[in-house]
């Protein structure tokens, strides 16, 4: 946390400043897996005392791979303290569900041809505006159109075969 936020809880946080955390969760998240993967704000969302910052994947993250993206996440996850609330173990469309500490609900998942989405929802807090996120995408923002299908290869997060396997019919690859 920045001097600005700390001693400060969600109870007297107000939307804007909620949503600031909620983005700074998804930095320090995107900044612990390596190698990078290419990624774009997607909606926010505000409800009657919640902010939902929303970061869409577009780096192919190929099948072979998500346990170990999803194992990345998880791990930096738990060493900031964060309750891991549910494991969704599902070949094609897994996930992971955490809580931060002071509240923040955060989630990673798959859905449609393995595109991986990350969403943080701030807990209740006092109304305010909410502006758009200020950390830039490390890709094209796609503002004002839909964020494609993964689109983005990796050598390492889109290769076909698993951790550790040659592509050579070890390990279920090649």
């Amino acid at each position: 946390m920045d001097e600005h936020q700390k001693g400060r809880t969600a109870s007297n946080m107000n939307m804007q400043e909620a949503a600031e955390r909620a983005d700074r969760i998804l930095d320090a998240t995107f900044g612990a897996v390596t190698p990078e993967i290419q990624w774009a704000h997607d909606e926010t969302t505000t409800g009657s005392c919640e902010v939902t910052r929303r970061r869409t994947v577009t780096t192919v993250i190929s099948q072979e791979r998500r346990g170990n993206f999803l194992g990345v996440v998880e791990r930096f996850w738990q060493r900031e303290g964060y309750t891991i609330k549910a494991v969704r173990r599902d070949l094609e469309m897994p996930a992971v569900y955490a809580s931060s500490p002071d509240g923040f609900a955060i989630r990673l998942l798959f859905g449609y041809q393995g595109q991986a989405f990350f969403e943080t929802v701030t807990p209740c807090v006092s109304e305010s505006d909410v502006a758009d996120p200020v950390t830039k995408p490390n890709g094209p923002a796609y503002r004002g159109v839909p964020i494609p299908t993964p689109n983005v290869r990796s050598a390492f997060w889109s290769a076909e075969v698993p951790v550790g396997g040659t592509g050579r019919g070890e390990g279920g690859g090649g």
